[in-house]
């Protein structure tokens, strides 16, 4: 595999697949111009030409090298052009970038994974990768909500993990909108917690998703005994150039884009607005 050493320079991929997840969430599937290697975590800035960049955390395996998936909410001028894709645009890719999931932590572990909404797209990427290595856990609860049925991403896969022996899977919606099938929860994500079985003092939680969801979903994990170490969480917040040069993503005394974007909550729980 050829060694991209440089992570300050872009090198070309081409956008191979667009996939419609939601109405306002699509994965992009590239296809870099040599074989591009990423810790499950970390995360690439994805450059348009004449147009910006923005912050990514790849939801496919990082098992594969030669193509990548990244999942794009539409939420502002970068993703909106992103979103406008129908495939063979050519992007730029920078990085891998920051701190990703000790693996090393998780392995002869329980594990429980709290996902919300687009939160789910970097934690695909770990359950690719926990699925790859099954033997090394002891088990693994995923639980993930979203809005509505029509939000929930990925539901192909979600199928797929259901075969997965030592995955459970649980999911839940905020509310079903008239016409809208659904036979799961409902209620906010946390509800899910007081229907599974964890050995806590064998256990290690990873969180991803919007804000209050990571607020309320660290609070309840403490509640069940997590320690603040075993706690990891996702804290991909106003992350701009990935080198932690422009200062937007600074928590406190970190840089988010360089010391995490996984943190355990022990590292920042005293740091100023981590929720924000």
């Amino acid at each position: 595999m050829k060694d991209h050493k440089n992570i300050y320079l872009p090198i070309k991929a081409e956008v191979t697949e667009v996939i419609d997840e939601s109405p306002t969430i699509k994965s992009f599937v590239l296809k870099p111009e040599h074989e591009f290697a990423f810790k499950t975590g970390q995360f690439i800035e994805l450059t348009l030409d004449n147009i910006g960049e923005a912050p990514f955390t790849p939801s496919s395996s990082p098992l594969v090298t030669d193509e990548m998936q990244v999942t794009i909410m539409k939420t502002g001028y970068v993703t909106d052009r992103i979103h406008e894709f129908k495939g063979g645009e050519i992007v730029g890719i920078r990085g891998p970038y920051g701190r990703g999931y000790p693996l090393e932590d998780m392995f002869g572990k329980e594990l429980l994974v709290l996902g919300g909404g687009c939160g789910f797209a970097p934690l695909r990427s770990l359950l690719y990768n926990l699925s790859a290595e099954q033997d090394k856990i002891e088990k693994l609860t995923f639980c993930y909500g979203s809005k509505t049925p029509g939000e929930c991403i990925f539901k192909p896969y979600i199928d797929e993990l259901r075969q997965v022996p030592k995955f459970e899977v649980l999911r839940s919606v905020d509310k079903v909108e008239e016409g809208e099938e659904w036979n799961e929860d409902v209620g906010v994500v946390t509800c899910l917690l007081d229907k599974i079985e964890v050995n806590v003092p064998n256990s290690v939680a990873v969180v991803c998703g919007p804000p209050i969801m990571m607020k309320f979903g660290t609070y309840k994990l403490l509640e069940m005994g997590f320690p603040e170490d075993k706690i990891y969480l996702s804290m991909e917040k106003n992350m701009s150039c990935g080198l932690g040069k422009c200062g937007h993503c600074m928590m406190g005394k970190y840089f988010v884009c360089k010391d995490g974007p996984v943190f355990t909550y022990e590292e920042i729980k005293d740091q100023p607005d981590i929720w924000k």
